[in-house]
């Protein structure tokens, strides 16, 4: 049976300006085929057993030609894939979307088409720059700027100068010269403000803002690179004015996150909300223990707390009760103790409150204030991941408190994108790396085997954390509390 082809478009960045529409299509595909500029955070959405195939096309050089583009498809759809053709900006905005939706109707196979926003309204909006306002004009064009190789462009500006309204190039930048000498010739006046945007709603936008007649030179200075568009029009003398972008505190900055991808979102969140350029690249996985005779055996016991070191342990011990047939009322009489804020939120989702959660949240202040809960002793159930740290059970030990340590979930070191963090190191275009854990830290050196770590200030969530990053000589800032919130105040602080 045939199934259908969906062309979603992704948007000029990341997934937060892609639409709530494309992010199902995504999340339901069978197989995705995808362009070269769709960022990596909308990639990662297609599904783990999702068919993967990148046929991105760079300027003049497509490794997949169009025609091969349609076949493949054609012959997903055929096989009774659901398939998504994810298009950076918009399909039918100089996407050849059309081109591909005559081809699935000629061969047979259904499709649909899901919008994406365009740069040519996004990346202006993101630099200050309304394409329209009543003071300046009522209009706004896209052209594209990209000839074929060798090929003079085919732009009539003499028509553009006469619209007086504002002007959007795509894919123009290596013709950037070329457009502004044509919209000279066509005497658009020589102070008419101009604008180039590189990496238009990105957290490393850059922005060149001048007049037509220097607009080039300028570009050229700034080292500008493509992908970039070029807007012309009075609208442009705003940008200043309405700039709302590159003033965020961490607008410039390319930050990688490397917790589970579970959690991940939190803190990534955080910062793109701050204007950073967020890499999500997840270190470590957690994986659940199939074997829950240990939790069984502890139950068999007494005890008088029951102690949760990560959210990820609150639902592994959920997980763990359910194969035993059984549910959280297993731990009754006990009361709760959680390392943090975040445990205890996990905890609130099940619709338990937590009964004791440190003023810091480690390890070492959990095990204090534990202990001295229970100063006449008692019997402690660490529900926790196997390879937990020592400092809970052994201080509690000490306090003459017995210990039942069961190990719910393994920490597993896996990084789907270690060649691009390895890259990215070697290129130093990461500023920051945040670690909340240990084994983040173990994780992030693991996938990228570097022999240099100093390139970047590690952002560790505490002190443990930031021990392990210095060892590995990294340059560390370690937030004063184990919470996100921390994390991101610790950014701004000076050496």
């Amino acid at each position: 049976m045939t199934a259908k082809v969906t062309l979603v478009g992704a948007g000029p960045g990341g997934r937060g300006l892609l639409t709530l529409a494309g992010a199902a299509a995504i999340e339901q595909a069978d197989a995705v085929v995808f362009d070269r500029l769709v960022d990596e955070s909308i990639l990662d959405l297609i599904p783990a057993g999702a068919v993967r195939v990148n046929v991105g096309k760079e300027n003049n050089h497509h490794p997949v030609p169009q025609e091969q583009i349609n076949e493949i498809l054609v012959q997903l759809a055929r096989e009774g894939k659901n398939v998504v053709r994810l298009k950076g900006g918009d399909c039918y905005l100089f996407g050849r979307g059309g081109e591909e939706c005559e081809y699935l109707r000629a061969s047979g196979v259904p499709f649909a088409v899901i919008p994406g926003v365009t740069s040519a309204l996004a990346a202006p909006a993101f630099a200050g720059i309304p394409v329209t306002h009543r003071d300046f004009c009522s209009s706004v064009h896209i052209i594209t700027a990209h000839a074929r190789a060798g090929k003079p462009l085919q732009i009539d500006f003499n028509s553009l100068v006469r619209l007086r309204g504002t002007l959007v190039f795509l894919m123009g930048l290596t013709a950037l010269e070329q457009v502004m000498d044509g919209l000279l010739a066509a005497h658009i006046a020589p102070d008419m403000p101009a604008a180039v945007i590189e990496n238009g709603t990105r957290g490393i936008q850059r922005k060149v803002v001048a007049t037509v007649s220097v607009l080039a030179d300028k570009a050229r200075a700034a080292g500008l690179k493509s992908p970039a568009l070029i807007i012309v029009g009075e609208v442009c003398a705003l940008s200043d004015k309405l700039d709302w972008f590159t003033p965020l505190p961490l607008h410039g900055k390319t930050i990688i996150v490397t917790r589970p991808r579970a959690r991940a979102g939190t803190l990534a969140n955080r910062l793109h909300a701050l204007g950073a350029n967020v890499v999500e690249a997840p270190c470590i996985e957690t994986v659940q223990r199939t074997d829950v005779q240990p939790l069984a055996d502890a139950l068999a016991q007494k005890h008088d707390w029951a102690v949760f070191t990560s959210p990820a342990g609150v639902h592994a011990a959920v997980h763990a009760l359910g194969k035993l047939g059984r549910d959280l009322r297993a731990l009754y009489g006990m009361r709760f103790a959680v390392i943090g804020r975040g445990t205890a939120d996990a905890l609130a989702d099940y619709g338990l409150a937590a009964d004791l959660v440190p003023v810091q949240y480690d390890g070492t202040h959990l095990a204090h204030a534990l202990a001295a809960a229970m100063p006449q002793g008692g019997a402690a159930l660490l529900l926790r991941a196997a390879a937990g740290g020592q400092v809970l059970p052994e201080t509690l030990l000490d306090a003459g408190v017995r210990v039942t340590d069961v190990p719910l979930y393994d920490t597993v070191y896996r990084c789907a994108k270690a060649d691009a963090l390895r890259i990215m190191l070697e290129q130093n275009a990461a500023d920051v790396v945040t670690f909340t854990s240990v084994s983040t830290v173990e994780g992030f050196v693991r996938a990228v085997g570097a022999a240099d770590y100093t390139g970047f200030t590690a952002l560790c969530i505490g002190e443990q954390t930031a021990g392990a990053a210095r060892r590995y000589g990294m340059h560390v800032k370690t937030a004063e509390n184990a919470t996100i919130d921390a994390m991101i105040d610790a950014l701004g602080m000076e050496d």
